[in-house]
């Protein structure tokens, strides 16, 4: 149960990235905008300052959905992992600890990227190559890898860097797309070579 007592009603709430673990910001909750965070799916906080009630993203339009919501050890702190849908930031930058406003470096784009991959085979676009892919079912994403790493061993093969990363980057998004379709994620497979090592 959270315990509202020790800040006049309020908790700090940590809005954590969903899937890369990256910390976006900080807010304050009541219970009030708790609830409405659990009920909506979307994060609702007390602003400190305006003295009301706000969902993040009412005027940017990015909206952070609520992946899992964990309490501390103690029940007086918020958890809160989320996908937003844009910067978080009112800087424009993706989190408010960021220096830079380009979130989607290193290892963490291809967790963002599972995300987005992941709303696609939710919402199924019709202008969406990924969606078309699920559409065409198992059988054929699996096709896809196949076909994507066979293109990559020939480009390993030949000189041209440009074209053996591009290939590279073909495959392990056909195989995000396949994991997705298997209903599992890259964490499995981290999970899976963890044990390995």
């Amino acid at each position: 149960m959270t315990d509202f007592s020790k800040l006049q009603g309020l908790v700090p709430a940590i809005i954590q990235e969903h899937g890369t673990g990256r910390v976006l910001m900080l807010g304050f909750m009541n219970e009030e905008a708790l609830r409405l965070t659990r009920e909506t799916g979307l994060v609702t906080f007390w602003s400190r300052t305006r003295k009301k009630l706000w969902t993040k993203g009412e005027e940017s339009g990015n909206k952070l959905h609520v992946k899992e919501i964990h309490e501390d050890c103690d029940g007086d702190t918020l958890l809160i992992r989320v996908r937003p849908d844009g910067p978080v930031c009112h800087t424009g930058s993706w989190s408010c600890f960021d220096t830079e406003t380009d979130r989607e470096e290193g290892a963490d784009f291809l967790l963002y990227l599972q995300d987005l991959l992941a709303d696609r085979k939710k919402k199924m676009p019709e202008d969406s190559y990924t969606a078309a892919l699920f559409r065409q079912g198992l059988n054929r994403i699996a096709q896809k890898v196949g076909e994507e790493a066979v293109e990559l061993v020939i480009e390993a093969k030949d000189d041209d860097r440009d074209r053996f990363l591009g290939e590279a980057a073909d495959l392990v998004y056909h195989l995000l797309v396949l994991l997705l379709e298997k209903g599992l994620t890259l964490q499995d497979v981290v999970r899976v070579l963890k044990e390995r090592h």
